[in-house]
């Protein structure tokens, strides 16, 4: 290769370079370090994020210079940078938005820009889910139609990474569950997180939001993040320590931003979302789970959802502990996303049952065919007897574990029908 045509190469690479998405923070960071004026006032920027870290009190000219910087930022592209939820190195961006935005902590109510993009923006996987989840409706594995919580759970089980990611969590937060020595939070959090990031969100969103007829499937959906140990304290702190907690976690500080932008409520509102997006509320809701303010069910038999704390004892801070706890359990926003989500679970778990049975029907050919019509039958006959009992045989739901070792003797005949290429 010749000395010309290398130059050109290195040339069209630093191009490429400087070319590159500047919505990205951790992207933006490094063209802002490559010149000499932006780095200089990223660096005090960096300065002034760390004294906040430090909880140092900044001086009055302290305070200007921090602004100062970043108003100097201009239009850069560092001002105007987000992260992704599932990027590989998102803490990192979240401290290069925070370290920008530093100004934004300085106040509750200061954190209603998101750090993250916009989900309709982002890539979304394919997922076999609505095959898995054929699949256990057409086998025993469905249990009592009743319980779509234990449903739910058999279709994470068919899905290699769902169940991995399931079992790492329920492993965790469940040793010492419920014991202050000896439950390790900070890991249960991390291995909820783990599971709700990497997993497809029609797994983790039937899981999480699936809608209750009784007392049992609704005690196996508010037991779904293990609450002994990522949920509940031996006794309920102030909620001003838990935000306080929140805005020293740069994942914690960004997923509670989020949350505020996305199911910030309204009154003039047919349903009651600022921004009338229900899918990036939920997305926002979950994006709570596995942080300082993790929210949870309040009991076995209600949709209502709050934070683990109390507003007992907050003195002159009374009314702002009342915000913070509200923004749970009086969001009218979130109360309407979460029902919404779950009649539409209930909408698709109706007509499953009938494409399953009507189905069995018009299978017809090969042995394949006949054996697979023939064990739909024997479903929906069952599913007959079951409905004109008086005794309901309702699995038990106590565990979050429950359910995860079953013998599936008829996945090997419907496995390869249901996963095959149409």
């Amino acid at each position: 290769m010749g000395p010309a045509l290398l130059l050109g190469l290195l040339l069209s690479r630093a191009g490429d370079l400087m070319a590159l998405p500047s919505s990205d923070c951790v992207m933006a960071e490094q063209l802002c370090l490559s010149d000499s004026t932006c780095n200089a006032t990223y660096r005090t920027l960096e300065n002034c994020a760390l004294a906040k870290t430090r909880l140092l009190s900044l001086d009055h000219d302290s305070r200007v210079r921090c602004l100062n910087a970043e108003l100097d930022l201009g239009n850069s592209s560092l001002l105007h940078c987000k992260c992704q939820r599932r990027m590989k190195r998102q803490e990192h961006c979240l401290r290069i938005f925070w370290t920008v935005h530093s100004s934004m902590t300085d106040g509750y109510f200061n954190l209603e820009t998101s750090p993250y993009e916009n989900p309709a923006n982002e890539e979304h996987w394919k997922t076999d889910y609505n095959k898995l989840a054929a699949l256990v409706s057409g086998s025993q594995l469905a249990g009592d139609a009743t319980n779509p919580c234990l449903r739910a759970t058999h279709v994470c089980n068919l899905s290699k990474k769902c169940f991995r990611l399931r079992t790492d969590y329920a492993s965790i937060c469940t040793k010492g569950a419920g014991s202050e020595d000896v439950c390790d939070r900070r890991k249960c959090h991390r291995g909820l997180r783990n599971f709700f990031e990497k997993v497809p969100e029609d797994f983790t969103k039937t899981i999480l939001f699936c809608p209750c007829q009784d007392e049992l499937c609704g005690e196996r959906r508010r037991k779904t993040i293990v609450p002994d140990c990522s949920f509940q304290y031996n006794t309920k702190p102030n909620c001003l320590w838990l935000l306080d907690s929140c805005l020293e976690d740069h994942i914690c500080k960004s997923r509670l931003a989020d949350f505020q932008q996305n199911c910030q409520p309204v009154d003039m509102s047919p349903d009651g979302c600022f921004l009338h997006n229900h899918a990036a509320c939920l997305q926002a809701y979950m994006g709570m789970i596995g942080t300082p303010m993790t929210p949870n069910y309040v009991s076995n038999s209600s949709v209502e959802v709050s934070l683990w704390c109390t507003c007992e004892n907050s003195g002159n801070q009374k009314e702002k502990c009342d915000q913070i706890l509200g923004m749970f359990e009086s969001n009218k926003c979130l109360e309407n996303t979460i029902w919404s989500q779950m009649h539409l679970k209930q909408m698709a778990l109706e007509r499953q049952e009938d494409l399953l049975y009507s189905s069995s029907l018009s299978f017809q050919g090969d042995s394949a065919s006949t054996s697979l019509s023939s064990a739909m039958s024997q479903v929906a006959e069952g599913k007959t007897q079951r409905d004109s009992s008086k005794q309901s045989s309702m699995p038990m739901a106590s565990s979050v574990f429950s359910g995860a070792a079953t013998s599936w003797p008829s996945l090997a005949l419907f496995l390869p029908l249901l996963l095959s290429p149409h």
